[in-house]
Parts: structure tokens; C-alpha cells; sequence
């Protein structure tokens, strides 16, 4: 099972939408997921904890970003954006194997982008 979190021990329940970049050699690259009004920006959740920052979790163990931002509409709490930096082949491996167990929790598909 793989789970995101921002406080820990809290699941967050809404799926987010990641964008994936590759530098050309392949070594290299940025996650950028993007949760549209998650749990975790919810009024009852203030007494949680703060965010602290994403946690990608699985059987594996943890990933961490600390790249973790709020966005907001009229004052109020809309989305958080989160970026993981991708810095070898070996981290690239290790996060699509991530992404394929949280894709394949979350009934999510990958669609390539056109250049």
C-alpha cells in the first residue's frame, strides 16, 4: 500500500495530480503534485499538527520533500502543491516504483505529454 502524508500518521485521502519532468540524460527530475482542497487544509484538521512537510510512503520505506506550499483563493486554503526532486537513476527507480503502487491504490493513469 503507498500513502502521502503531511503530518505524520495522517493520510491524506485525496489523490493528487503529479506532473513529471526528466532531464535529458534521464538521471534527474521534479514530481510536482498538486492536491486540490485536501483533507489536510480541512478546519477540524488544525488540531492535528502542523504540515510539516510530504511524506511518500509504501512498503519500501519513506520518501521526503520538504518543497511544500499552500495556495490560496481569497484568503481561504484551496490547494497545496508539493515537489520532490528526483537526483539519480536509482532515486528515479525508486519513485516510479512509488507511483505505480500509489497509482494502482488510487485507480490513477499515466498519460505521456505531447512536445
Amino acid at each position: 500500500m503507498a500513502f502521502i502524508q503531511f503530518i505524520q500518521g495522517i493520510n491524506e485521502t485525496v489523490v493528487a495530480d503529479v506532473k513529471l519532468t526528466r532531464s535529458k540524460d534521464g538521471s534527474t527530475g521534479t514530481a510536482t503534485f498538486q492536491f486540490n482542497q485536501p483533507n489536510i487544509l480541512k478546519a477540524d484538521m488544525e488540531s492535528k499538527g502542523n504540515i510539516t512537510g510530504m511524506y511518500l510512503k509504501d512498503e519500501e520505506g519513506e520518501m521526503v520533500t520538504k518543497d511544500v506550499s499552500a495556495k490560496f483563493i481569497n484568503g481561504v486554503p484551496e490547494a497545496i502543491e508539493a515537489i520532490y526532486i528526483i537526483k539519480s537513476p536509482s532515486d528515479w527507480d525508486r519513485f516510479m516504483r512509488f507511483m505505480e503502487r500509489y497509482a494502482n491504490d488510487n485507480q490513477l493513469s499515466f498519460t505521456k505529454a505531447t512536445t
